[in-house]
């Protein structure tokens, strides 16, 4: 694959956005790379963490050639040109539990959230979500609200035991594939 200019177009604007959870440093093979396959043109939004993670290893450096697009991590100035065209569909892989908490709730205190927040907000924007999670997050008390808010905001959540089963903190099977094919399959889905 040779950049954003090899599927430009053909499916639209995927925005990718990724938080500090487990498996985001596969973010590129795992997603970025199989929906580029699949005919989107992908641009990538990191939280602040999440870019920090990415930076330190490459990654972003990777993405960024990749897709042809800066990686963002951080607001533009006032007056700075958008680096990113516009978005057909957001996906947000992985989510930590924070940020699950944060899109409920309408908190947009980085750049992530902020775009996330304002497409759930937009009519006819689809947005889709999966919670990388454990089974302490799913049993907080306000945790089963904020997915149903989500998905009263017309968000499509991505969860369950056949897509991610829950372990208790820690006690996970080592090297779980994040579920990459579930995640894209739900974006089709959703831009139907």
């Amino acid at each position: 694959m040779q950049g954003g200019a090899v599927s430009a177009g053909r499916r639209g604007v995927l925005g990718v956005v990724g938080s500090a959870a487990g498996g985001v440093e596969a973010l590129r093979t795992g997603l970025v790379e199989p929906a580029m396959d699949r005919g989107w043109q992908v641009a990538v939004t990191l939280t602040p963490t999440a870019g920090q993670w990415l930076r330190m290893s490459g990654e972003v450096e990777r993405l960024e050639k990749l897709t042809g697009l800066p990686v963002r991590d951080e607001p533009r100035l006032p007056g700075e040109a958008r680096p990113h065209p516009p978005v057909d569909c957001y996906v947000v892989a992985p989510a930590s539990a924070n940020m699950v908490a944060k899109l409920a709730t309408g908190l947009m205190d980085n750049q992530a959230l902020t775009q996330v927040g304002e497409a759930i907000g937009t009519l006819g924007l689809p947005v889709v979500v999966f919670p990388r999670v454990n089974a302490a997050h799913a049993r907080h008390p306000s945790w089963q609200r904020h997915i149903d808010t989500l998905r009263a905001g017309g968000v499509h959540v991505v969860q369950g035991p056949d897509v991610w089963p829950l372990y208790e903190p820690r006690e996970a099977p080592a090297g779980r594939t994040l579920p990459w094919s579930t995640v894209l399959d739900t974006v089709d889905e959703a831009t139907r």
